[in-house]
């Protein structure tokens, strides 16, 4: 999600541990340090490791084995073939009464020999099944025979019952892409945007990288690739996260919202309670490997590395780069309320507490009248400022308050107990959830611990809410957690009838652990000045989030159309009229050419808006995963291809016809598609060129054309928050018992950040951020282009007709109604809720 600003803070200027100005380490060294790091991650799981290392045998499958073994033995068969006889022969002779026990002993090692030797014959034939990506390549909706082959040989490979890694082993490594293909996307990509005259000057650029240099960085991550787990995640997770000097809110996080419409309890213990709980059993799962591995098309395994940081991890700052601290388990989660810090244990010697009993001690808090010491409340206003300047701080800080900040950072996660409630109202539904998003991306700078993994933010009305750094992982991996988590907490573990968690309380309990901070005075201009500058960061953000009910998922899929390419082209529609270009005379004539065809004037309110809608591209910047491969994370589609801008361009024009739209709309979603795919299967672009640099870095070798490459600015970055556990909500019976998504911030100053969820089959909900201090940006305006892009297109469509005239404001005769802003729904709710 956030990671669209992330690369774009990426520069040049790459600084070692020892603060030099460029990147000193030998090349060779670097990549032997990579592959030294994927080994001990290996090492440090060993068990798991053998678990899933055997998979897809078990260790009964030796048993049964060693024992047929034995049995053919005791029957005078020998199905070694005279392997046995020899293994014996090397065996020390223990006298006479030992030669029984030599045998069982040569049994045995042959046993292990033949099943390690069928096992490793297993992960070959796996791995060289799971590089075949040809299945991604066909029309939707179709599969050839081949394909099909494959996919039964997947089934018979795959075993049966396997846990969260079972697959690790038998995952193919990314594959390195061709230097002269990644560099002809690129010019491919670029052309949309660039003026002639740019656009020969980066191809002359390109030309020259060609001719002199790319063959030999292109050697070195060919070498890196042989020799590391993946040749470039850990440089990703480095340089483009762990590197960076800037402030992890906002730019660095993301966040994830409750249920939409819907609340399960008012009342913020027991929903604390219920949801601390429900997270906690999902880490129990998760230690237990109980999680199953993510399955396309129920077959292709993803990789499930990423899962094994979402608890009780940190991310430590150091002046020149932070580092991720991961324990191995925590007992307790801290929490926030009111300016104080409390450590709540939340395990005894039987086990986890209960919903009531975690109930019972986040009471215990929220009724606690001690005051917060001075500048304590302020305190986590350093984990939001620049990373630099909170390592010097932090120096300081853990010399005198060492037992406190271990507490937070030790944490399993953060928890913060807000005093002011959140969520969508009746009385201003579009304001309402507006201020829900920017609470969750940045709050008030002060009441959320940016450094750990993730922090719940439990509101005074009962609301919940995540915000997720990002550099441990990607949003699909937080996603899961989170849909678990909702469904648990409201389906299985639910609520009394007085909205309190089901149970008893323990009075037994001791009370919360109130931690003091014994602050220096130096820290404390520190404090005031990280306040000021994340109050100063929070209140920039202009945040919009608004549910499109007109339709959703099931009508796009009823034209046999790819949902997320389909919003993708609406949102280079939406940009395209809401772009804005200054103009020496805003009111003179030429303006007026690029206002949208079916834009709902307002003569005296939005005479000003559309003179500043104009018409414009740019390059966008659209997340996909790449966890096809071995830690694998992401990679960028870059959406606005040529085809989508001759749609664009079509739709503007008066003297197309919708036929002709609409043709131009299908080859700009297959475009789209293609790269897509390409980006999944390991050949995208970006993920290549930025490795590239990174070498070019390592070597002292001065690109022009790499340099241009990573100066480019992302003034749209989009994201979809994919639905991964549908079958844990019932959208049918419950349409409003479903997660509304999340949302992150932009990735340039002048750029929109646009996140987008499919609430079950006729929902779609957009969360959209830009920065208030440009004068070029307007979340609010852009939201209203989003939502009439949608109606024109889906009016290329037969059906869509009366879609558009509804949104419109029209009923089926033509006659103007009303319309509301955000539209609700209710159901019948399964537990005591409140309900819009």
């Amino acid at each position: 999600m956030a990671e669209a600003h992330q690369a774009v803070g990426f520069r040049p200027s790459l600084t070692s541990d020892a603060g030099e100005v460029e990147l000193s380490a030998p090349m060779l060294q670097e990549i032997y340090l990579s592959g030294l790091r994927s080994w001990k991650r290996h090492l440090s799981r060993f068990w798991n490791d053998f678990l899933t290392g055997v998979f897809p045998a078990s260790p009964l499958s030796w048993l049964f084995l060693f024992s047929a073994i034995q049995l053919a033995w005791f029957l005078q068969l020998d199905p070694s073939l005279g392997l046995m006889e020899k293994i014996k022969e090397l065996l020390p002779d223990w006298g006479g009464q030992h030669h029984r026990l030599r045998g069982v002993l040569a049994a045995a090692l042959f046993a292990s020999c033949l099943w390690g030797a069928l096992i490793f014959t297993l992960h070959v034939a796996l791995r060289l099944l799971l590089s075949y990506h040809g299945w991604l390549l066909q029309p939707h909706g179709a599969m050839s025979s081949r394909t099909k082959t494959w996919l039964a040989l997947v089934r018979i490979f795959s075993g049966r019952h396997p846990m969260l890694f079972s697959y690790q082993r038998s995952l193919p490594r990314q594959p390195v892409p061709s230097v002269q293909d990644t560099v002809r996307k690129y010019l491919e990509s670029v052309r949309p945007v660039l003026s002639d005259e740019d656009f020969d000057w980066t191809a002359a650029l390109a030309r020259e990288f060609l001719r002199l240099q790319a063959s030999l960085l292109q050697w070195y991550l060919q070498l890196k690739s042989w020799w590391a787990s993946n040749y470039v995640s850990d440089w990703w997770e480095e340089f483009v996260y762990l590197r960076s000097r800037n402030s992890l809110m906002v730019n660095s996080n993301y966040y994830m919202m409750d249920f939409l419409y819907v609340t399960p309890t008012p009342v913020q213990a027991a929903r604390a309670g219920n949801a601390v709980h429900a997270l906690l059993l999902y880490r129990h799962r998760l230690n237990r490997q109980e999680i199953l591995p993510t399955l396309l098309m129920g077959m292709r395994p993803l990789c499930s590395a990423q899962y094994e940081k979402i608890f009780n991890t940190t991310r430590i700052p150091g002046v020149h780069k932070d580092h991720i601290r991961h324990l191995r388990d925590s007992r307790h989660v801290a929490v926030f309320h009111r300016g104080r810090f409390f450590r709540l244990g939340t395990h005894t010697q039987s086990g986890l507490l209960s919903p009531r009993a975690l109930e019972q001690q986040f009471q215990r808090i929220l009724d606690d009248p001690s005051p917060a010491c001075p500048h304590e409340e302020h305190l986590a206003a350093l984990t939001a400022a620049p990373r630099d300047v909170w390592a010097q701080v932090r120096r300081s800080l853990k010399t005198q308050a060492q037992e406190a900040l271990e507490a937070v950072e030790g944490a399993a996660f953060f928890v913060s107990l807000d005093s002011e409630p959140a969520g969508l109202t009746r009385e201003d539904p579009a304001a309402s959830l507006d201020a829900y998003a920017h609470a969750l991306l940045a709050g008030r700078g002060h009441d959320r611990w940016f450094d750990k993994s993730f922090s719940l933010i439990v509101f005074s009305n009962g609301k919940l809410g995540l915000s997720v750094e990002h550099s441990w992982a990607d949003c699909p991996i937080s996603g899961h957690m989170w849909e678990f988590t909702l469904a648990t907490e409201c389906f299985q573990l639910g609520y009394t009838a007085d909205g309190h968690c089901k149970g008893h309380p323990d009075l037994s309990l001791p009370q919360p652990q109130r931690l003091h901070w014994d602050l220096p005075d130096k820290i404390h201009l520190s404090i005031s000045l990280a306040l000021r500058g994340a109050k100063t960061l929070s209140g920039n953000i202009d945040c919009h989030v608004f549910p499109f009910s007109h339709f959703g998922k099931s009508f796009i899929k009823r034209w046999h159309l790819s949902s997320d390419s389909f919003i993708q082209m609406a949102l280079q529609l939406a940009y395209f009229r809401v772009s804005w270009v200054p103009d020496p005379h805003p009111l003179s004539g030429p303006q007026f050419t690029w206002a949208p065809k079916t834009r709902r004037i307002d003569p005296f309110n939005d005479f000003l808006v559309i003179a500043m809608d104009r018409g414009q591209f740019c390059l966008t910047y659209e997340s996909t995963m790449t966890r096809l491969f071995l830690e694998g994370r992401t990679e960028t589609v870059r959406s606005c291809t040529r085809e989508a801008c001759n749609f664009v361009r079509a739709m503007e024009d008066k003297e197309k016809t919708d036929p002709q739209c609409l043709a131009l709309f299908r080859l700009a979603v297959d475009k789209h598609q293609a790269l897509l795919k390409a980006a999944m299967s390991g050949q995208g672009v970006d993920r290549h060129l930025f490795a590239l640099y990174i070498v070019s870095q390592f070597l002292h070798l001065q690109s022009p054309f790499l340099d241009q490459v990573h100066s480019e600015q992302w003034q749209l970055a989009t994201s979809q928050t994919p639905v991964q556990q549908i079958h844990l909500f019932d959208v049918h019976s419950y349409p409003a018992y479903v997660s509304s998504g999340g949302g992150f911030g932009p990735a340039d100053d002048h750029g929109y950040g646009v996140s987008y969820i499919f609430m079950g089959d006729d929902v779609i909900t957009f969360h959209i951020s830009s920065k208030k201090s440009s004068t070029r940006t307007d979340s609010h305006r852009l939201g209203q282009h989003i939502e009439d892009a949608l109606l024109d297109v889906a009016a290329l469509f037969q059906e869509g007709q009366r879609l558009k005239r509804r949104g419109l404001g029209e009923d089926d005769s033509g006659h103007s109604r009303d319309s509301l802003p955000c539209h609700t729904r209710g159901s019948r709710a399964p537990t005591t809720a409140t309900n819009f």
